[in-house]
Order: structure tokens, then C-alpha cells, then sequence
């Protein structure tokens, strides 16, 4: 195993530890036979398993970033399960999917590219009648945020914050330990260089607005 290769296995261990919300989340939803599920800036894919895992059932994760994809791929065909889970390049401002051809839309961390509002309203005819929408973003505006709830069409099941404190706690202090870490050991590898890079700026983003770092997690499902 490379040196890029160990780093970004141990990172993926690190965000692993919010899987615990992902799965909250979707304990909150009726049970669904074997639903089709979009997840909306899937990243590396790493909530995406976890939902295929949990719902048994196909999930089509789309992303800009085609690194990211290429790691999703590689750890769909590691976990066998890249018959049902698929990863597509894609843009949540240029999706064409038929209308009502999804169960289930989840978003991690990624609606605020499009907006809270604008997410609500585009995406919803991507579901089914009945269908459901699971979105996680930052804190602000909750009330703002349960009244567009409303006004787009959906019924709230419910939702849940993840503080400042946890996001410590499950994700930055691990992250800051890891880079502490792997400084010194891979001075001259350019491409766990670029990784650390990365990670100080989140850590530094965190670091200037801590509250901006709470979060929370919306389960609504389509009136």
C-alpha cells in the first residue's frame, strides 16, 4: 500500500465515525423494500455503502469530482457490491433523471451548493409519490429551513442537530492527530502533501467558526 493510499484508508476510518448519523437518519424512515436511492455529492462514497448496506436495496451516487468517483468505484467492486451501487459524474445543477424514479434522496453536506430552498423544490420530482428526502446541512436558519420544508411540498418526520462539540469529538480532533501524525512522515510525497493541505484548510475553517460546524439533519417525506 502506498503512502497516499494508507493516509486516505486511515482518513475514511475518520469519517466512518459519523456513519452513526447517517444510519440514525435513515432509522427514521418507514421501511422500504429494497428502495432506489440518490445520493446527491457522494464524495468517496463512504454514507453511500453504508446506505446500501442498510436498505439492500440500489443506490446511484452522483459527484464533480472525479477522483473522488474513481475511490467510490474501487470500494464498490471491494465490498461486491457494484451490481446495485453506481457512481456517476454528475452535477445536482444538471440532473436529468426521470420524474418519480427514486424511493429515496439523501444529501449529505452538499445541498448548500444549490440552496436549502432550491434543492427542496428541484429535486423533489425526482421521487416517487410518498417518496422521501433526507438532507444534511449547517445549522442556520432552522426555522427559516422547517417552513420551506413545508412550502415545498414535503411532510417533516423529524430531525436531529449534530453540534460543534461532536463534530470535534467524531471528526476534527481525530483529523488534527491524524495530520500531526503524517507530517513528518511523508515530507516527500507530494500527493499526501496535497491531502494534509486539504485537511488543515478544514481544520482551519472549523477552527475560525466553530459554529458553523453544527449541523442538522432533515427527514421529510414527499405530500
Amino acid at each position: 500500500m502506498t503512502g497516499i493510499e494508507r493516509f486516505q484508508a486511515r482518513k475514511d476510518l475518520i469519517r466512518k465515525r459519523l456513519l452513526k448519523y447517517t444510519r440514525q437518519a435513515f432509522r427514521m424512515l418507514p421501511q422500504t423494500d429494497k428502495p432506489r436511492i440518490l445520493d446527491i455529492g457522494c464524495g468517496s462514497g463512504i454514507p453511500t455503502l453504508e446506505l446500501a448496506r442498510l436498505s439492500q436495496g440500489e443506490v446511484i451516487g452522483i459527484d464533480i469530482d472525479q477522483s473522488a468517483l474513481d475511490k467510490f468505484v474501487g470500494k464498490t467492486k471491494k465490498a461486491g457490491t457494484n451490481d446495485r451501487v453506481k457512481a456517476l459524474s454528475c452535477s445536482m445543477f444538471d440532473m436529468d433523471f426521470p420524474d418519480e424514479s427514486y424511493d429515496i434522496i439523501w444529501s449529505e453536506g452538499s445541498i448548500y451548493a444549490i440552496g436549502f430552498e432550491r434543492g427542496l423544490c428541484e429535486w423533489r420530482r425526482f421521487l416517487k409519490p410518498g417518496g422521501f428526502m433526507v438532507v444534511h446541512d449547517e445549522q442556520g436558519n432552522v426555522r427559516e429551513k422547517l417552513e420551506q420544508i413545508s412550502s415545498c411540498g414535503y411532510d417533516l418526520l423529524g430531525y436531529f442537530t449534530l453540534t460543534k462539540e461532536t463534530w470535534w469529538k467524531e471528526y476534527f480532533a481525530p483529523l488534527e492527530k491524524l495530520i500531526g501524525e503524517c507530517q513528518a512522515k511523508y515530507t516527500d510525497d507530494p500527493a499526501v502533501s496535497e491531502e494534509l493541505h486539504q485537511g488543515r484548510m478544514e481544520l482551519d475553517m472549523f477552527n475560525q467558526d466553530p459554529e458553523r460546524n453544527s449541523s442538522e439533519c432533515f427527514v421529510m417525506k414527499k405530500r
